[in-house]
């Protein structure tokens, strides 16, 4: 399990950061390329979502928009919305050229298809009231508390593998989580730092808590987080994404759309 070197202070906004600036990859040459049509869907806010004017938004978008930018094709790049289970269908009838809509990168989706390398990954995070937050290490402070966590979830499996001292307490239901996290009936909540995030800035959390130590990645619980997929037999075009990505990383462009979508950043 890795710790992002990042400032317990998650209150703050905190961008996550997964290529090195010193990196130096070669620019890709999409001059015959005819059209760059992206796949998505239109379920999973706030990456992809159809906004009050019915119109497809949300993270992935404006990073489509940016990729192309920064590869010089904007004025080949599409970009369409389907239902999750025609996406593959329609990557490989040629309807579209890549998907960007969360596919989870494992090794058996790699026989399917080609990743570009993840840009954004999703960590494990403790929440606690703001007037009893620990700060790291966390290993031993939790030690003996009463830490609750979604039954039956990774989030579960790694919290009982790296925190073997702390007193799981098991919830079938979110809500009953979260209330007796306000009700003091735990110490922390341990989960998804995205979903979390969220409920953070909701109006049934009233304020009351905050992100404490971590963030955590364990890939091996957790998975590889989000990629940009293409035909397997297509990696110059997920190199080609790699470029665009590292470059957007490197001049803060992807720092700029995160913290738009996620202003208490799960990080």
């Amino acid at each position: 399990m890795a710790t992002l070197a990042l400032p317990a202070r998650a209150a703050e906004p905190q961008v996550p950061v997964f290529w090195d600036t010193k990196e130096r990859l070669a620019k890709p040459d999409l001059s015959s390329l005819d059209r760059l049509r992206f796949l998505t869907t239109t379920d999973f806010p706030p990456f992809n979502f159809l906004d009050a004017g019915g119109r497809l938004s949300g993270l992935h978008v404006d990073l489509v928009r940016a990729i192309c930018s920064e590869l010089g094709i904007a004025d080949k790049c599409q970009i369409q919305a389907l239902p999750w289970g025609e996406l593959e269908q329609a990557l490989q009838k040629g309807e579209g050229e890549a998907i960007i809509a969360g596919i989870a990168v494992t090794e058996e989706a790699r026989t399917k298809y080609a990743f570009s390398r993840p840009y954004l990954q999703f960590p494990a995070r403790f929440i606690m009231p703001k007037d009893a937050v620990f700060t790291e290490p966390l290993y031993s402070k939790i030690a003996g508390k009463e830490i609750g966590v979604m039954a039956g979830s990774a989030h579960e499996r790694m919290l009982r593998d790296y925190f073997p001292n702390a007193k799981v307490v098991t919830y079938d239901k979110q809500e009953a989580l979260f209330s007796d996290l306000k009700k003091g009936k735990i110490a922390a909540v341990y989960g998804d730092g995205m979903r979390l995030g969220f409920w953070l800035v909701g109006s049934d959390a009233a304020d009351c808590c905050r992100f404490a130590g971590g963030p955590y990645l364990a890939p091996e619980y957790l998975g590889n987080g989000l990629a940009i997929a293409v035909k397997a037999d297509n990696p110059a075009l997920a190199d080609a994404f790699n470029y665009a990505l590292h470059a957007l990383s490197v001049k803060g462009t992807f720092a700029e759309l995160y913290l738009r979508y996620f202003p208490v950043s799960f990080y």
